[in-house]
């Protein structure tokens, strides 16, 4: 029996900056004319320092994916940082066009993600060790410890996609049916009225 070999073609040119200004829709970016492309393209800063966290669950995500560096454009690659207050969570969630790995700069995380078989594959993490998980997985971190902690997650993607797990059943436009939500999630009206008012973007 014959083996089958496969893997992405090679690139054609240098690079592919996003041109995030053309009309053209497709699976990506449309590439900026080479004549055009500055260093600018390939830099990014906003990774450097903590972030700002003002909300309930306590964690902050600033990513570093081809919207905020064009340069990314088809390389397959993005880095986000996540700041967590003590006790900080990054809930439930999903990457579905994306594998991550964690890289702890500060503090002691729990770390976990959820199998297809439905196991709990979990660690507690301290600063400089790793973590990582599969493409698509249900996963979370959690700072357990007394003080801030931060991460670096790196992307096989330039553009990993986040579904957060409760905001998307929840807060979706258009609204996922009650009837839907309390069947499968063995709860009354009343907890999804609940739930989408706890979970609903705050007016400003």
């Amino acid at each position: 029996m014959k083996g089958l070999v496969a893997s992405d073609p090679d690139h054609l040119q240098d690079f592919c900056v996003a041109d995030k200004t053309s009309r053209i829709n497709g699976n990506g970016y449309p590439c900026k004319n080479a004549v055009s492309v500055t260093e600018v393209d390939f830099f990014f800063g906003g990774l450097a320092n903590s972030a700002v966290i003002n909300n309930l669950v306590g964690s902050v995500i600033t990513t570093a994916n081809v919207e905020k560096i064009p340069g990314l454009n088809t390389l397959g690659v993005s880095l986000a940082r996540i700041d967590y207050q003590p006790d900080g969570l990054n809930p439930p969630h999903t990457h579905p066009r994306a594998s991550k790995i964690i890289f702890v700069l500060d503090g002691e995380l729990d770390v976990g993600f959820i199998t297809t078989a439905n196991k709990l594959i979990s660690k507690s993490i301290k600063k400089r060790r790793h973590f990582c998980v599969p493409e698509g997985l249900v996963h979370y971190q959690k700072n357990n410890g007394v003080k801030p902690a931060s991460v670096i997650a790196g992307f096989n993607s330039q553009f990993p996609g986040t579904q957060s797990i409760a905001t998307t059943l929840f807060t979706s436009t258009a609204l996922v049916p009650d009837h839907v939500l309390t069947k499968g999630l063995h709860i009354g009206t009343k907890g999804v009225e609940k739930m989408r008012n706890k979970l609903a973007p705050k007016k400003t």
